[in-house]
């Protein structure tokens, strides 16, 4: 039972901070925020439309639904903002039959958007204050999730997007969440390493049976709150990424909203995780800093070691104000447990984000890694990233789809064609911004005609906001 005079303590001591970083706040510059202009501009209503046109033929069987992320803030930032707060807002895409029955996008129900827009907030229970959820949106125990790292619980979505319940997994889970769990293929269980953002000593292990309910909730220590944006899995382990990214205090007492920077004096490591096993267990393999957003996937190899392709960044967030630094590239790591130490190794040192592979083989050996370019130089209206990436890891070669001039893609999810085929047979499927033109498209391309033009594109008259992950929910299993 937590401790009353504790607690008090806490709450006080919080609510002190809070002042003094409101005030702080009220001295930073009153500059837009890179990521709310251009071609990050938020959306300002809720659309739906239908019987959308299509160039080319949609390939038969790919019926379902496409739903996309991201922060999407209903008024406009004030000081101290950063790209990863914000309201969200789901955009979604219905195909069956070979057509495009609709589009629509909607704003998440948090008790900050709804009161913005005059409305009621959705139901369900919250956890904590802030119940903003804007990251990811995926499947678990056959329901559609909306999530995100380190506070509110996940939001539970209809398939049409206008029902919307904060959902604990059934009241299952305790505490935070994350905005990137993985399915384990070959078990149906969902793994997450969640952390919180007002707790600094440990991390959890949280998996969700196939069920939809949380079966396992495993904290073990970590110092200064690190960042965790990520993980991954293999058949033995859960992956921690325990990397020099952690919470600090200064950013927070001079009134930034996103509360993260790098940190020299923290210990960067890769965490194995028994995935039955408790902190104890951990095996913590030191790695150069660095930081990871994102990986592909993990797997383990014969002799004990784990292989873990991921996009690595030298630093992150180094400044006063926070920012991304230089661009990620592509990175094999080599995870030791009996040396306890990583080696990396650049596969591609191309500027680059948002990896994906085949999902069915997440956890276990794959060959393709599908990846977005991103400007070299840091250019936060991504001018020029206008390449999809296929990397063969067998061969070590690099196949590129070239959208065109002022076609801006996003991340592209991997769907095949159906149960059973190759690795990469089936299609990449995303939205490219058409930046001139201030308009998307959804395109669909042959994973293995992989430079070849799209096979479908489905157009909208309007330009959604880059936003963060997406995924493809098919209307049936395949067959």
């Amino acid at each position: 039972m937590p401790n009353p005079v504790q607690s008090a303590f806490r709450a006080a001591a919080e609510g002190g901070v809070a002042l003094v970083a409101a005030c702080r706040r009220l001295r930073l510059p009153a500059t837009r925020h890179p990521f709310v202009v251009g071609v990050h501009e938020p959306m300002r209503e809720e659309l739906t439309l239908r019987d959308l046109p299509v160039t080319g033929a949609i390939p038969p069987g790919l019926d379902g639904l496409y739903l996309k992320m991201g922060a999407n803030p209903v008024r406009p930032p004030t000081r101290g903002h950063d790209w990863f707060l914000g309201d969200g807002m789901v955009h979604g895409l219905s195909i069956e039959g070979g057509r495009a029955l609709w589009y629509r996008n909607r704003w998440i129900g948090s008790r900050t958007a709804a009161a913005a827009l005059g409305r009621p907030a959705a139901s369900g229970p919250r956890r904590g204050g802030n119940d903003t959820v804007n990251t990811n949106i995926v499947e678990i125990g056959g329901r559609i999730f909306a999530v995100v790292e380190a506070g509110s619980f996940p939001v539970e979505l209809s398939r049409t997007l206008d029902d919307q319940r904060y959902n604990p997994f059934d009241g299952t889970l305790a505490g935070s969440f994350t905005g990137h769990p993985h399915r384990d293929p070959l078990t149906g269980e969902t793994h997450a390493i969640a952390y919180d953002g007002r707790v600094w000593d440990s991390v959890r292990h949280v998996v969700v049976a196939p069920t939809g309910r949380v079966v396992r909730d495993v904290p073990f220590a970590v110092e200064h709150g690190p960042c965790i944006h990520d993980c991954a899995l293999t058949a033995r382990f859960a992956i921690v990424l325990d990397l020099p990214v952690t919470f600090s205090l200064r950013a927070l007492l001079a009134g930034y909203r996103f509360p993260f920077r790098w940190n020299p004096a923290h210990r960067a490591r890769v965490g194995l995780l028994p995935r039955r096993g408790d902190g104890a267990d951990i095996v913590w393999c030191d790695v150069e800093p660095c930081f990871v957003f994102h990986v592909a996937n993990a797997y383990d190899e014969a002799d004990g070691r784990v292989t873990l392709d991921v996009i690595a960044y030298e630093t992150v967030f180094a400044a006063a104000g926070g920012g991304l630094d230089r661009p990620g590239r592509l990175e094999r790591w080599t995870v030791e447990p009996a040396a306890k130490r990583v080696a990396r190794r650049v596969i591609d040192p191309a500027a680059q984000e948002f990896p994906r592979i085949d999902e069915r083989r997440f956890g276990q050996p794959h060959r393709y890694v599908y990846t977005v370019s991103v400007p070299a130089d840091g250019n936060t209206q991504l001018a020029g990233a206008t390449q999809l990436y296929k990397h063969d890891l067998e061969t070590g070669g690099r196949r590129v789809h070239e959208f065109g001039a002022d076609r801006v893609p996003g991340e592209f999810v991997f769907v095949p064609a159906h149960a059973g085929t190759g690795e990469d047979e089936g299609w990449l499927v995303g939205l490219v911004i058409d930046t001139a033109r201030d308009t998307t498209d959804f395109a669909i391309l042959d994973a293995r005609s992989f430079e070849a033009p799209p096979v479908a594109t489905i157009r909208l008259g309007h330009r959604i906001p880059p936003g963060f992950h997406g995924n493809w929910f098919p209307a049936h299993a395949p067959a």
